[in-house]
C-alpha cells in the first residue's frame, strides 16, 4: 500500500491492492489447512471430518472444497491448479517489484470477468 497507494490518478493500484488482498486470504487458508492436513495424518491433532475431506482431495487430485471457497474459479485439477496459483502470484510480485506491466494478463487477475460485466 505504501509503494502503490490507491489513488484517483492510478486506478491500478486499486487493482493491485485487491488482488494481494484476495491472493494471501488464500494463501493463509491453504497455508493452515495443509498444516493442520499433516499433524492430523501423523496424529497430532484429531482428523476431523474436514480435513479428511481435505486429505482426500489432495489424494484425488482435486481441489479441496476449502480452496475453492476462497480461490479461483477452476476445473482444472490439483497440479494443474496450483501451478496456475503460482504463476499468478508471481505475476502479482512482479508486478510489486518492476512496478505496473505493459501489458496486463487479466486472466491472471483473480476475477477478470468484473472488468468486462461490471461485476462485483
Amino acid at each position: 500500500m505504501e509503494k502503490y497507494p490507491t489513488s484517483y490518478n492510478e486506478s491500478m493500484n486499486t487493482v493491485l491492492a485487491q488482488e494481494v488482498i484476495r491472493y494471501n486470504k488464500l494463501l493463509k487458508v491453504m497455508k493452515r489447512d495443509l498444516v493442520l492436513v499433516r499433524k492430523g495424518l501423523v496424529g497430532e491433532v484429531v482428523m476431523t471430518e474436514d480435513l479428511d475431506k481435505l486429505a482426500n482431495s489432495l489424494f484425488n487430485n482435486q481441489v479441496p472444497d476449502a480452496f475453492h471457497k476462497c480461490g479461483l474459479l477452476s476445473l482444472k485439477p490439483l497440479g494443474s491448479w496450483i501451478q496456475d496459483i503460482n504463476d499468478r502470484v508471481d505475476f502479482i510480485n512482479k508486478w510489486i517489484a518492476e512496478g505496473m506491466p505493459a501489458a496486463f494478463w487479466l486472466s491472471g487477475l483473480f476475477f477478470p470477468q468484473a472488468f468486462f460485466t461490471g461485476a462485483k
